[in-house]
């Protein structure tokens, strides 16, 4: 096989899981190139011949593998995305192994499956990709505070951020979801493609990123305390027998999705702070990219229509 990695540097721990990878990987007559960066060279520019190359492994955080199935997009070349960042949470929702040994054998099995991702246009006119959650408000001031101390802690970074931001800017929202307006107000919107979080807590009941839709998920409440119901629903439904959320989450869907706020609020998408502020337009890409996935992929979205895909 013809294996093409693009390796952020800047991701995680550092702690040089992607070469153990290539080394349990390699055989003969594989050919494996590297490409890093440490977030300074555009990804773009390795990626121009990836058509070349069997499939493409993008290592580091969630931000990086976004990026990169953004990039191929609708190319069907497959990506497996190599866990190597703070949260991982795409690598969690596809039921992938963080153990380099076992993701080698992920990539000799050839298991294929196509999901939907999102595209995100900014205020300021940049578009990227996001295959996770784009937001705006509260999860952005969390993704911003947890930036510092993301290598010291890892994922309670994020937890210690939450503590510490207690009264998030509360706004009134206008969603354009699909042409038709919707106005409401709290303080953010999560615009929702893979919904399971860390611990397995899923923002909505249902995580269903093939189906060719949104989750837009409004924390319709006016400071954070008034979110510890919906967490604690979110928590009790990790087996899918409690459906239900409270007030202070409310749930819309569609495949286009603007977002504007007064007073405006921060944005991110899949932990990557964007600098920007409302407006934002999120934009369903239908089963654009094609990932390496284990079995327990393949059982965990099993549909009638969804038959497993190799490589050649």
């Amino acid at each position: 096989m013809k294996l093409l990695i693009v390796n952020n540097l800047s991701s995680g721990f550092r702690d040089g899981a992607i070469y153990d990878f290539v080394r349990a990987f390699a055989d003969d007559g594989d050919e494996i190139c590297m490409r890093c960066t440490n977030g300074c060279t555009d990804l773009a520019g390795f990626l121009q011949d990836a058509e070349e190359f069997d499939a493409v492994v993008a290592a580091g955080g969630d931000g990086t593998v976004a990026t990169t199935a953004y990039l191929l997009a609708e190319t069907g070349i497959p990506l497996l995305p190599f866990p190597a960042g703070t949260a991982n949470l795409l690598a969690l929702n596809l039921a992938s192994p963080a153990e380099p040994h076992a993701l080698a054998k992920i990539m000799r099995r050839n298991l294929l499956m196509d999901f939907d991702i999102g595209e995100i246009e900014l205020s300021d006119g940049q578009h990227f990709g996001f295959t996770m959650i784009a937001g705006a408000g509260y999860d952005a001031t969390i993704m911003q505070g947890a930036e510092a101390s993301k290598r010291l802690l890892g994922p309670m970074a994020y937890f210690t951020s939450a503590f510490a931001n207690p009264a998030p800017q509360f706004s009134q929202i206008t969603l354009t979801i699909d042409g038709e307006t919707v106005r409401t107000q709290g303080v953010g919107v999560l615009v929702v493609n893979f919904s399971k979080l860390q611990f397995d807590i899923s923002v909505v009941h249902e995580n269903k990123p093939r189906d060719g839709m949104f989750d837009v998920v409004v924390m319709n409440t006016h400071d954070a305390v008034g979110l510890i119901p919906a967490l604690l629903s979110c928590m009790l439904d990790r087996t899918g027998e409690f459906p239900t959320r409270p007030g202070s989450l409310e749930v819309h869907r569609g495949c286009e999705v603007t977002v504007q706020a007064d007073p405006p609020l921060a944005v991110q998408y899949d932990g990557e702070v964007t600098g920007t502020t409302t407006p934002f337009t999120a934009r369903l890409l239908p089963e654009a990219a094609r990932f390496v996935v284990s079995e327990e992929c393949l059982a965990l979205y099993d549909e009638e229509s969804a038959e497993p895909l190799r490589l050649d």
